[in-house]
């Protein structure tokens, strides 16, 4: 299961699920949080949220909740 703690390691936590598996994040945290802690900010990505795609201008605005279901997808450029 992943987990991330704020800087004092002092966090209530929340679980979800993250790309099919068990994940727990710090209440309060919002979809930017969690693209940033994957590194994944400057790349092209889909986001999926309870089974609702979430517009990339809406990442900062979106709290995470227990219980929530997150996928995201990477854009793959080929030809």
């Amino acid at each position: 299961m992943m987990q991330w703690h704020d800087s004092n390691g002092e966090s209530e936590m929340i679980k979800l699920t993250l790309n099919g598996k068990p994940a727990s994040l710090c209440a309060g945290d919002t979809l930017i949080d969690l693209i940033r802690r994957h590194q994944l900010e400057n790349r092209r990505i889909a986001v999926e949220l309870n089974a609702e795609v979430v517009p990339r201008s809406r990442y900062g605005d979106v709290r995470l909740q227990p219980g929530d279901r997150i996928e995201i997808v990477h854009a793959i450029g080929g030809g």
